[in-house]
Parts: structure tokens; sequence; C-alpha cells
């Protein structure tokens, strides 16, 4: 079984015991999180509608909430001005695990 969740801005194909990235919640290490569900498939039986899902939710616990997206580097270059820059960025983001799908 496992489900498609809206967390953080994106959607997340999420199975029970799944640790995933999303982007930062406001929700300390230890707390439970609650996903909405936008799709379920439970073997061959598949669930969309929205009266059925929102019966279902998804919940999750935070393990990290101080965890570190992969450094991006961001580059503008001017020829023959001499104008260069370089800058980085790390997204903040809380790390989650699937602890039930009801």
């Amino acid at each position: 079984m496992y489900a498609i969740v809206k967390a953080g801005g994106h959607q997340e194909k999420v199975e029970v015991g799944d640790k995933i990235l999303v982007n930062r919640l406001d929700a300390k290490k230890g707390d439970s999180v609650e996903f909405p569900v936008a799709l379920v498939v439970d073997g061959s039986q598949v669930t969309v509608a929205a009266k059925d899902l929102a019966k279902i939710s998804v919940k999750a616990e935070v393990v990290n909430d101080e965890a570190k997206g992969k450094k991006i580097t961001i580059q503008k270059f001017k020829n023959k001005t001499g104008v260069a820059r370089r800058k980085g960025h790390r997204q903040k983001l809380t790390m989650v695990k699937i602890t039930e799908i009801a």
C-alpha cells in the first residue's frame, strides 16, 4: 500500500516506514505531522475520489527538523566588463518518517 501526499508544496509517493525530505515544516523533532492525501493505491484498488480521500490520512513523525538540501551555486558573468558574481544556497528541509496510512 502506498499513497501520494501533498507535502511542502510538492507531491511525494510514500509507504509506511519511508523517510522523506520536505520543505521546512513548523514542527520540532519527535512531533507528529499529518499530510493531505491526493491518491491511495492498495494492491489493485486505487482511490482518487475526494470524499473517500477525506477519510484517509497519512501520519508521520519528524526525525530531523534541521536538515539542509544539496548546495546549489548561482553564477552570473558578463563578458568583457569584469562583472562576475558567485553565490550559493542550501534549502532548509525537514526529514519525516511515515508511521501510518489510515
